[in-house]
């Protein structure tokens, strides 16, 4: 590569990096939303857990994996500990054993009134017009597909 390449024509500078500025943004909102879940007593990945289950409780716990990508030996580990912590409780199916359902424990569902402070606090912190958020969450959700389709292609 040599000193005569414009800015416009060097693909491999790192501020022209599409996974640099995901994984930049990552850090930084998860940054902010540390801070607001930590009075709450949930890590991400728990609050993520929780909104599955505010939308639908019971809920099988091969349901919440599929929703949220997560592989079992990743959510296994975050529902012990929302059991632990009184949130949610295990179910086993009685047409079945083998599934298990995870429901909302009363201080689970006491919890979603609290986060309904969540997102509001999001966007103050960040700064950014709602507009704006949400056309980033619509182009987020494009790429996200297209990198599942390109995923299941074997791209």
């Amino acid at each position: 590569m040599g000193d005569s390449m414009t800015v416009g024509e060097n693909p491999l500078l790192l501020e022209r990096q599409v996974c640099f500025a995901l994984a930049v943004a990552n850090r930084s909102v998860l940054k902010i939303y540390r801070r607001l879940l930590e009075p709450l007593g949930l890590t991400h990945p728990q609050y993520l857990v929780m909104l599955a289950l505010w939308e639908s409780s019971p809920r099988a716990v091969k349901d919440i994996g599929h929703v949220l990508q997560l592989d079992s030996a990743t959510l296994s580990p975050l529902l012990k500990r929302l059991e632990g912590s009184g949130l949610v409780m295990r179910q086993r199916r009685d047409d079945d054993e083998r599934n298990v359902d995870i429901a909302l424990t009363p201080a689970g569902r006491e919890l979603r009134v609290r986060a309904l402070e969540i997102p509001p606090a999001v966007v103050e912190a960040l700064g950014v017009d709602l507009s704006d958020l949400e056309e980033l969450h619509a182009v987020l959700t494009r790429v996200n597909a297209a990198a599942l389709r390109a995923e299941s292609a074997g791209r």
